[in-house]
Order: structure tokens, then C-alpha cells, then sequence
């Protein structure tokens, strides 16, 4: 009978780790976060214009791969003087509150050819949810293009208080779009 050594049979009975996949670095400026939302049945659009994320993605590696967004709730606009005047308060994303949102996958799933779905938690106003964004990858050498969207029901985080608390005036689903352009780091 053979003996192990003991640290032989730890890495047995360890199991294995996905090594990270490689990381990428947003191009900002070519790069957006949009929002589609409805006020009296007319659609608004909108943008939250600073945001960045920790990117490291490996379509053959999607058990290594993550993402870490982070999004200044200060910069959301519409275009509209008095709508983005209102944004930033308590009735709406509470910034000084709330400074941020964010997005943190849990895992990615492929479905089929360039098309993926990340898991993972959307904190807005201190409140996450567990969320599932469906998006397209094109990776062509060291840089990659990503679009994604998602249909969130703003209530689920509290944006829209007192008289804008029920979907009488706002409508309660927000549409988001993203766009990320980035580079292979390194």
C-alpha cells in the first residue's frame, strides 16, 4: 500500500480554480450607459454620463471571467433643465444618500455565438437585486464591443418617491442600454 504525502492528498480533495480571464479597459469616450423611461405616455431618454467597471472577460473562460461596475448617480441627464434638476433628489436616485449604483456579476452564460447573459446584483439607492443582463461580444484582437439591455421596474429600488411612487405619471419599467467599447489591457 502506498502512502501520500499529506500535502498530496489536500490538493486532491482541493478543487480547481478558474485562473482569471484577462482584463479590459472601458474607452469612456466611446462608450455609454442609457436609460429609456416614460413620463405621461412620452418616452424620455436619458444617460448616466460617468461610470466605470472592472472588466475581465474570456468567452472561453466565462467561470474566470467578471465585472464590476460602478455608476455616478449625479450624472444622470435628460436633456431637460427641470427633469435633471429633480434626478439627484430624495425623490428620485437621493445621491447625496446614494452616490452610487452598481453592477457585480455572479457568472456568465453563454448563448450561443456572440451572445452571453451575466448574473449577478444591481444596487440602486442602497437596494440590490439579483438581475440577469442579456448582451452581445464582438472581440476583434485587443479590442471588444459590447451592447446590452435590460427592463427594470424602477420601484424595485425606490427611484421615484411620493407622488411618483406609483406609475400613474412615470411609468414604473426603465429601459437601459449599454455600450461598452474596450481595449485588451496589458
Amino acid at each position: 500500500m502506498r502512502h501520500f504525502p499529506i500535502a498530496a492528498a489536500v490538493l486532491v480533495a482541493v478543487p480547481a480554480i478558474a485562473a482569471p480571464a484577462p482584463s479590459w479597459t472601458i474607452d469612456k469616450a466611446r462608450s455609454q450607459v442609457a436609460f429609456v423611461a416614460g413620463m405621461n405616455g412620452q418616452a424620455i431618454n436619458g444617460s448616466l454620463k460617468r461610470f466605470d467597471a472592472r472588466i475581465a472577460f474570456d468567452p472561453a473562460n466565462l467561470a474566470g471571467s467578471s465585472v464590476a461596475a460602478v455608476i455616478d448617480t449625479a450624472s444622470a441627464a435628460t436633456g431637460d433643465a427641470s427633469r435633471d434638476e429633480s434626478l439627484p433628489t430624495p425623490d428620485w436616485f437621493n445621491v447625496r444618500a446614494f452616490p452610487r449604483a452598481t453592477f457585480v456579476s455572479k457568472s456568465f452564460k453563454s448563448l450561443g455565438g456572440n451572445r452571453y447573459q451575466a448574473a449577478g446584483t444591481l444596487t440602486i439607492r442602497g437596494v440590490a437585486r439579483p438581475i440577469v443582463l442579456p448582451f452581445q461580444l464582438a472581440i476583434n484582437g485587443n479590442a471588444a464591443q459590447m451592447r446590452g439591455t435590460l427592463t427594470i421596474d424602477r420601484r424595485w429600488f425606490g427611484v421615484g418617491q411620493g407622488q411618483f411612487a406609483t406609475p400613474d405619471t412615470v411609468a414604473a419599467n426603465v429601459k437601459i442600454n449599454i455600450a461598452i467599447n474596450a481595449r485588451k489591457a496589458g
